[in-house]
């Protein structure tokens, strides 16, 4: 039995530990937001957050997914810096067919929270591992700077 904190709620998979955990959100948990993209951790679309941090889920075994938190796309939102990102996305009208931006929202969150104030060069950075085929890219950099703004807001 494998035991983690999904989206602040805990969860116990029996699974193989070696199942990428993707399948495990998405077919177990029944996350479905998450993506699966290239299966090969290229693309970015299956980005969640673990403990924090972002992770490709598709090339993470659920193992290393025991006791942590996982934060998905259905749950980013309940943060202050997830909310931001997701208004500024909405706002600005971002996605076009919408396929990676579960991914592309989790990298924005990521990076806001490890960099309050972005710049261009540290959103491309950031940002280069989550590939949008629409080219959403300068829509993409606009939402996370309207997102800095609301947060560092008479910061």
């Amino acid at each position: 039995m494998i035991k983690l904190t999904v989206n602040g709620k805990p969860a116990s998979l029996d699974a193989d530990p070696e199942m990428p955990l993707l399948w495990a959100l998405r077919e177990d948990l029944q996350l479905t937001g998450t993506k699966f993209g290239c299966g090969m951790a290229l693309c970015g679309a299956c980005t969640v957050h673990l403990d924090g941090q972002p992770v490709r889920a598709c090339s993470t075994p659920l193992s290393a997914a025991a006791g942590k938190k996982v934060t998905t796309i259905e749950g980013v939102g309940s943060s202050k810096t997830g909310r931001a990102v997701q208004l500024a996305w909405l706002k600005l009208d971002v996605p076009q067919c919408g396929y990676c931006q579960s991914g592309q929202i989790m990298s924005a969150c990521a990076l806001l929270g490890s960099k309050a104030r972005p710049s261009d060069a540290d959103i491309d950075a950031a940002m280069s591992g989550n590939i949008c085929r629409c080219g959403t890219y300068n829509q993409v950099r606009a939402a996370i700077h309207d997102a800095s703004a609301t947060l560092t807001k008479g910061a």
